[in-house]
C-alpha cells in the first residue's frame, strides 16, 4: 500500500490528542492539549509524481497536493471546492500565482492578486468555501475568533462575509495597522463580521485567541473556531504555491531553488518547510524578519526568546510585528524528531513568558539539515530595497516583500534560482511607498476611496474575559 492510499490522521505537537481526521481538526483551532495539529507523517512525492505535476494548472496541482492531506472529503467535492476558490475572477489570472522574473534566476512569486491584495487570500478563500461546505453537511454554526497584525483579518473577513452559519470576531491591535489595512477591515458592514480593536499589540490579540481556544467548555459551548495560521488547512493551501513557484522557475526537476519568505508568525514559511519535507527540491528557505527579530535570533543563535508587549516594535512592515510565532512549534516538533514530550516542556516555558535555548543541545546541530537560514531588515533597508527594485526593474513591492528581498539577496547563490514570496500589493502601504519613490502607488479598481468609507468597529481592552463576554452576547450557546 502506498503512502497516498493510507489514511491521513492528525496528532498534536504536544502528544495529548488521539489521531483525528482532517475534518475533525478543521474547525477546532488549537488541539485540546494546547498544541497544534500535525499530520502523522508527511506524504512523500516521488520523482514520477513530481514530473507529472510540472505542467498542471493551479487547480489540478492544488487537488493533487491537498488530496494527500484531505482524504475524508469525497474527491469530487474537494475538486469542486478548489475549482470554486481558484478562479480568474477572484485572482485576476489563470495562473493564480504568476511568477514575475526580474532577471534570470531572480523572481517574485505573485501571491497578492486576490480580493484583499495579500497572500493570505490564497488560503483564506479556500478556507471560506471549505467551512461553508463542512457546516452545510453538519447543520452547525461556526464562530470564528481570529487575531490579525494586518492582512489575515481582511482576508478572513472577505472570505467569510455573507457565509451561512458563520460569524467572524477579529481582534486587531488598535492603531498598529496601515490606514489601508484598517479601512479594508473596518469598512465592512456585513452583520456576521465583528471587528474588535484591542488596546495593545498583535501578541496580546493572539494570546486572547489562544486563551479562548484553551477554554474547552466555552469553545464547545459557543462553537469557536479559528482561521489564524494555527489552522492546518491554511498551511495545506499554502504548500501548493511552493510547488507552483518551483515549476515556474525551473525547467527540470533535478534543479534546486531557494525561497525568501517574509515571516512573522512562521505560517507561510512553515508551508515551505512541509513542501521541502514532502520532497520538493528546495535548497534553502530564507526567513526574513523585520525589527521584531525573534525568529532570526533563533536561527542565528539557537535562542528562542519571545518578546513582551512593551518590547514589540511598531514598524513600517506591520504585518510582521509579531514576537510569538505560533507556527514555530510545528517546526520544533519536526526538529525534535516529533518528540511531543520535549515540545510540551519547551512550550510550557514559552507559555509562561520564558525562553528556551537549544545551542548546547544536539538539536541545534540538526537545524542546518532543514535548510532554514535567516536574516533581518529594518526601515532604512526596506525603503532602500523598494527604491532599488523600482529603479532597476520598474517593479514596485510592498514593505514586507522588501524585507524578503533584502534578506534573500544577501543569501543569493548565482547558480540557485531565488524566489521571493510576495506578501501584499504596495497599494496597502502608501506612506512607505511614497517615502521610497516620491509618489503614492496606484490602486486597483474599487479601492480608490477606501479610507473615506464608514467604519464599523469597537475598541476593547486586552482582556480575555471582556472578549468572551462580547462573543457570548452575540452567539447562541449549545
Amino acid at each position: 500500500m502506498t503512502a497516498f492510499m493510507e489514511k491521513m490522521r492528525y496528532i498534536s505537537t504536544r502528544g495529548g490528542m488521539p489521531p483525528k481526521t482532517f475534518s475533525e481538526i478543521l474547525l477546532s483551532g488549537l488541539s485540546p492539549d494546547g498544541g497544534l495539529a500535525m499530520p502523522e507523517t508527511y506524504p512523500q512525492i516521488t520523482a514520477v509524481e513530481l514530473a507529472s505535476w510540472r505542467n498542471l494548472n493551479y487547480q489540478s496541482l492544488a487537488y493533487e497536493i491537498m488530496s494527500r492531506f484531505i482524504d475524508d472529503i469525497p474527491a469530487s467535492d474537494l475538486r469542486g471546492i478548489i475549482d470554486r476558490t481558484y478562479t480568474i475572477d477572484a485572482f485576476g489570472s489563470e495562473e493564480i500565482t504568476p511568477l514575475k522574473t526580474l532577471e534570470p534566476g531572480f523572481h517574485i512569486l505573485g501571491l497578492s492578486n486576490g480580493p484583499t491584495l495579500a497572500f493570505k487570500d490564497i488560503a483564506m478563500q479556500f478556507l471560506g468555501n471549505l467551512f461553508e461546505y463542512t457546516l452545510a453537511k453538519t447543520g452547525q454554526e461556526l464562530n470564528i475568533l481570529g487575531a490579525t497584525s494586518g492582512d489575515t483579518g481582511s482576508s478572513a473577513e472577505y472570505a467569510m462575509r455573507g457565509k451561512h452559519g458563520i460569524r467572524v470576531f477579529m481582534l486587531s491591535p488598535l492603531g498598529k495597522m496601515s490606514r489601508f489595512q484598517t479601512a479594508q477591515m473596518f469598512s465592512l458592514q456585513d452583520e456576521n463580521i465583528y471587528n474588535l480593536a484591542i488596546r495593545g499589540v498583535f501578541d496580546d490579540c493572539q494570546d486572547i485567541v489562544k486563551a479562548v481556544s484553551n477554554d474547552h467548555a466555552f469553545k464547545l459551548d459557543h462553537h469557536i473556531g479559528t482561521v489564524n495560521s494555527i489552522n492546518w488547512a491554511r498551511i495545506v493551501a499554502q504548500i501548493v504555491y511552493y510547488f507552483k513557484g518551483y515549476f515556474a522557475a525551473t525547467s527540470a526537476n533535478h534543479e534546486q531553488v531557494s525561497f525568501a519568505v517574509p515571516s512573522g508568525n512562521f505560517g507561510n514559511i512553515c508551508a515551505g518547510h512541509v513542501a521541502r519535507m514532502m520532497g520538493l527540491p528546495i535548497k534553502h528557505l530564507i526567513l526574513a524578519t523585520n525589527e521584531n527579530d525573534v525568529l532570526d535570533e533563533f536561527f542565528r543563535t539557537g535562542l528562542y526568546r519571545p518578546r513582551t508587549t512593551k518590547e514589540t516594535q511598531h514598524t513600517s512592515s506591520p504585518s510582521m510585528d509579531i514576537s510569538k510565532a505560533s507556527n514555530f512549534e510545528r517546526f520544533i516538533f519536526d526538529l525534535t524528531g516529533r518528540d511531543s514530550a520535549k515540545v510540551k516542556v519547551l512550550w510550557q516555558a514559552v507559555d509562561k513568558g520564558n525562553a528556551f535555548d537549544l545551542t548546547a543541545t544536539p538539536l541545534w546541530e540538526k537545524v542546518k539539515a532543514f535548510g532554514l537560514i535567516s536574516g533581518t531588515s529594518n526601515h532604512t533597508g526596506r525603503i532602500a530595497t523598494i527604491r532599488r527594485i523600482y529603479q532597476k526593474y520598474n517593479v514596485l513591492v510592498d514593505p514586507h516583500t522588501a524585507d524578503g528581498l533584502t534578506v534573500g539577496l544577501a543569501y543569493r547563490e548565482l547558480d540557485i534560482p531565488l524566489i521571493c514570496l510576495e506578501t501584499a500589493l504596495p497599494a496597502k502601504f502608501a506612506e512607505s511607498i511614497t517615502e521610497a519613490i516620491g509618489h503614492e502607488p496606484s490602486r486597483p479598481a474599487g479601492f480608490e476611496n477606501l479610507e473615506d468609507m464608514p467604519q464599523r468597529f469597537v475598541v476593547k481592552e486586552a482582556d480575555v474575559n471582556v472578549i468572551k463576554a462580547f462573543i457570548a452576547e452575540r452567539t447562541t450557546s449549545v
